[in-house]
């Protein structure tokens, strides 16, 4: 498709063609009656549409294509339900700071608000889950809300914009042009840190005996991940990676102390729990690490950096507080540092009790089940082990969302991709699919649970006929696992609402119904030569049914509203009393 300035064309051109200028390659989606104009000129255009079953299968997969490749996702839905069934997808891009376009169709300008057939309010619904939304109603302003669109979404703190379009405004006739410049009064993220608070930063840094760098998913937004390898090394200070950072820092670095949090492992979370500075990188103190605010790190002080600063002492005051682009404030970091050249107290010490801790406490599963079942551990060990943390992993949401992230040892940023702040179940399925699309030469390794995977399987379908080969291990544990083990935990074993039953369906033909290869794992012995075959398949996808023993629980574990100074260890190895 190519257009000089001034050339006549539709909105709907203007759209696809302005798409092409911001580098946009794949759009996930689905046609309906008011973004149907759109579709037309995608017919000439270099973009390839990815056909969905499913809305928020789409949003799901351009929240991976972006998470993965680094660059932004984009969907198509139409009117009304088709919008609406984005919502959750953009609500987990919003709260994981995922850089997203949806577009959606709207019912033409002089029906709108006369509840005509499919309308729906798209602007007002997404207005608290999109960093910012478009209702374009003329025209001749597509390609510079387009070009808006995508600033605002890959600047400061990433995030999804909707651009809501009338079917007339589609249809409608103008004239080429595109802006060579943006201008967003009120829009100025600040990316470098205030000279003196870095100052300040690191004269609180040289002196902490107890120091702990606390790397949240900001890293891997603002591709900081060798700034943050060469200022733990630099100082050397140890790291932990929360769930949306895992690979920020390699899992086998000597400093990589691995994920904090609710199921984190108990040197992350400990560590945090005593140091002296918490170094705050992109993070946003959420409550899933903090647990009970009030006793998280009683005795840090805290350097907080962050490119939003409506996080900087949102939930936790800092000490020195820095609005700025973690990549760009990591290089302040340690030009200062070099500059300066501070004695810094020895941290020998501090250190060894880490490594005691690791020692003492290391991430633990039994060799077999009590019942000669699988264990979930053993799965996605196993999984980690035969890939080598070489693929791209995704995940759905639960028990074996914090097993992915605590087994697997990621080795580069990038390689996770899961919903994290709204914790949307269904997300594994497309958004190992949006990865795959964004590193076509990668495996991509989806591990999800019985209970997510059914709630967006039908994507299989666009696997098959869209050639996007994945694979996906499914924990069936025939229970909605987490909610299992806090019923069992908290609720005295009443277990209400749970039950899913291993059989139902049969995953093994409903792959192959989907034109995907199935197989179904009942015995340890029998991880290992599965994952290694389904490796070896390249030109199709694969899911695996690992009939997983429905009482193992995910530990360590913080209970909600508890301080993680009540970490609970897996009594079968370190007591009922740890």
């Amino acid at each position: 498709m190519e257009f000089k300035k001034g050339d006549k064309l539709t909105g709907a051109q203007s759209l696809i063609y302005s798409l092409e200028q911001e580098g946009v390659r794949h759009i996930f989606g689905i046609p309906g009656g008011t973004i149907l104009p759109a579709y037309d000129p995608l017919i000439d255009s270099s973009i390839r549409h990815i056909l969905c079953r499913h809305e928020q299968g789409a949003a799901h997969a351009a929240d991976g294509y972006a998470q993965a490749g680094g660059k932004p996702g984009v969907c198509f839905a139409t009117s009304g339900p088709g919008a609406t069934n984005l919502v959750t997808g953009l609500a987990s891009a919003w709260m994981d700071s995922v850089p997203m376009v949806a577009i959606t169709g709207q019912v033409n300008t002089f029906a709108i608000g006369g509840d005509a057939f499919q309308e729906a309010d798209v602007t007002g619904i997404t207005l608290p889950v999109t960093k910012h939304n478009y209702l374009v109603m003329d025209v001749h302003d597509i390609p510079q809300v387009v070009n808006e669109a995508f600033h605002i979404a890959t600047t400061g703190r990433p995030g999804p914009v909707v651009i809501d379009i009338p079917k007339d405004i589609l249809q409608a006739t103008t004239e080429w042009w595109y802006p060579d410049s943006i201008d967003l009064p009120g829009y100025r993220p600040r990316t470098f840190g205030d000279p003196r608070a870095v100052r300040d930063a690191v004269q609180l840094i040289a002196r902490a005996r107890q120091p702990v760098v606390y790397a949240g998913g900001g890293i891997i937004k603002s591709f900081a991940s060798d700034e943050l390898r060469e200022f733990c090394e630099l100082t050397g200070i140890p790291a932990v990676t929360t769930l949306m950072a895992r690979g920020a820092l390699p899992d086998d670095h000597p400093l990589a102390l691995g994920m904090p949090g609710m199921h984190g492992n108990y040197t992350a979370v400990t560590s945090m729990q005593e140091a002296d500075l918490l170094i705050a990188l992109g993070t946003r103190f959420d409550d899933r690490v903090t647990g009970k605010l009030a006793s998280f790190a009683p005795n840090a002080k805290i350097v907080h950096v962050d490119i939003d600063p409506s996080e900087i002492g949102k939930n936790r005051a800092p000490d020195v507080g820095i609005i700025g682009n973690a990549k760009h404030v990591l290089r302040q970091f340690a030009e200062e540092w070099k500059r300066t050249k501070p004695e810094q107290p020895d941290l020998t010490p501090w250190r060894a009790q880490l490594d005691e801790w690791k020692a003492k406490y290391p991430l633990r599963y039994p060799d077999e089940s009590s019942n000669g079942q699988l264990l979930p551990q053993q799965v996605v060990d196993t999984i980690g082990r035969v890939t080598n943390g070489d693929a791209v992993y995704a995940s759905g949401v639960g028990q074996h969302q914090m097993f992915a992230s605590q087994y697997i040892r990621f080795k580069r940023p990038n390689s996770w991709v899961n919903s994290g702040g709204v914790g949307a179940m269904g997300y594994g399925v497309p958004a190992g699919m949006g990865a795959k699309v964004a590193r076509p030469d990668d495996d991509v390794w989806v591990i999800d649970g019985d209970g997510c995977f059914q709630m967006t399987c039908q994507e299989l379908a666009t696997m098959t006929t869209e050639r996007i080969p994945i694979k996906i291990g499914i924990l069936n544990n025939a229970y909605l696992g987490m909610v299992r083990q806090w019923q069992e935990l908290f609720y005295d074993g009443r277990f209400s609402g749970i039950y899913l039953g291993q059989d139902c369906p049969d995953y093994v033909k409903l792959a192959e119904a989907y034109g995907a290869i199935g197989f179904r794992v009942e015995h340890p012995e029998e991880v290992e030569p599965v994952v290694e075959k389904a490796q070896s398949i390249t030109d199709r996808t694969v899911v695996i049914d690992f009939r997983c023993d429905p009482a193992e629980k995910c530990y360590p574990m913080v209970p909600a509203a508890a301080s993680n100074d009540d970490i609970i260890m897996d009594p079968r190895f370190y007591g009922e009393d740890s």
